[in-house]
């Protein structure tokens, strides 16, 4: 008995374990079903289904005399088994890691598996990430008419499955509420970028939103605007018309409020009323396609895409009748120019001013802006 006495003495405490303690051992058994865990020669632990998974582990390596370690998740009083998961441990090390990202603000790569209308989301092995629309950088914000909700979840959707440089924005211990921020991610580049800038630079950007009053254009981290003003020497009234997202452009920054940045297009390109002026007076006869007829006449398309009116009461009376089947887009017309204000961009010609016997209107011609907009 005193030998018996003497050998209990010595023999190793027979371990406890809690649900939630994560436990190492070494496996025994490994397949696509299971996986048995010694637990230090006292107990069995057994891996089964989802719980196998990890996104820490490459778990094609684990085979029998593999170390690992996985996280209790129950027992199993009549087969003496205790559960385990490799995948909770995996997201332990997850969150550990994650809060080490927050800490030193280190940039990681996420990919999106789903969206909603606040922003996207990220699935990392059944913990649940959210890049929200506001952490989302110019390239990617989705810019819609009126902040359509609907518009706004369909450019969402568009994002889901590409990878995002992102930084760790917030993380509770749990791990349930993790937030990360694309836009933190190039905040130093952005903030750089704001300090080395100055108006008349020209660089290169990519079209990141195209609204009514104009595009967005993001380069260097960071984003300007070109109004609708400033896309074309022309009349624009529609800049779907000019660019689509992603098209690269070449811009010239033209103005500078803080973190207001105005660009423009068109500075970079030759002034055609100034072409024109040089080109072209009062008296000349033109020829050019047809742009179009409306209601106040017929507009031809002169060069650098600025437009000229035949007014209504400048086209011949033989021309007016069943005008609609006389007149076709695209097609030539040679006309006499009688106004030119270069100032004002308005062009007035006449084919009436063609005929020799032609005795100008002592009424000038006052072309409507909604004309030019039509």
């Amino acid at each position: 008995m005193s030998d018996f006495a003497k050998a209990l003495a010595n023999a190793t405490p027979i371990q406890s374990y809690k649900v939630g303690e994560v436990v190492g051992g070494t496996v025994v058994v490994s397949n696509q079903k299971m996986i048995l865990v010694d637990l230090e020669g006292q107990f069995t632990g057994i891996i089964t289904g989802n719980h196998m998974s990890s996104s820490t582990e490459d778990t094609s390596t684990i085979v029998p005399g593999s170390r690992i370690e996985s996280i209790i998740i129950g027992d199993d009083a009549h087969s003496g088994l205790i559960h385990l998961s490799l995948r909770k441990a995996s997201q332990a090390k997850l969150i550990e890691k994650l809060h080490s990202n927050f800490d030193t603000k280190e940039i990681i790569t996420v990919i999106p598996n789903e969206a909603n209308k606040g922003g996207l989301l990220i699935d990392l092995d059944g913990i649940k990430g959210f890049i929200p629309v506001s952490q989302l950088t110019p390239a990617h914000y989705p810019r819609v008419e009126n902040a359509n909700p609907e518009k706004i979840l369909e450019q969402l959707n568009k994002l889901i499955g590409k990878p995002f440089q992102v930084r760790v924005l917030n993380v509770d211990p749990s791990g349930k509420k993790i937030i990360f921020s694309e836009k933190a991610a190039i905040e130093e580049q952005r903030v750089q970028s704001l300090q080395t800038i100055k108006v008349g630079d020209v660089v290169e950007g990519v079209v990141s939103g195209i609204l009514t009053y104009g595009l967005f254009v993001s380069f260097q981290g960071i984003e300007g605007l070109v109004h609708v003003s400033e896309i074309d020497w022309g009349h624009v009234n529609n800049p779907h018309k000019h660019a689509k997202l992603g098209d690269k452009v070449t811009i010239q920054i033209i103005g500078i409020e803080g973190e207001k940045i105005s660009l423009s297009i068109k500075r970079l390109k030759a002034n055609p009323w100034q072409v024109l002026s040089d080109k072209y007076q009062v008296g000349d006869i033109v020829e050019a396609p047809v742009l179009r007829l409306s209601q106040f006449g017929i507009f031809l398309e002169l060069d650098g895409g600025v437009s000229g009116l035949i007014h209504l009461s400048e086209i011949t009376a033989e021309m007016m009748e069943g005008i609609e089947e006389k007149v076709h887009a695209g097609e030539m017309m040679k006309a006499r120019i009688i106004t030119f204000d270069s100032v004002g961009k308005r062009i007035g010609l006449s084919l009436k001013a063609l005929d020799p016997n032609y005795v100008p209107s002592e009424t000038p011609i006052d072309i409507p802006a909604e004309a030019l907009e039509a």
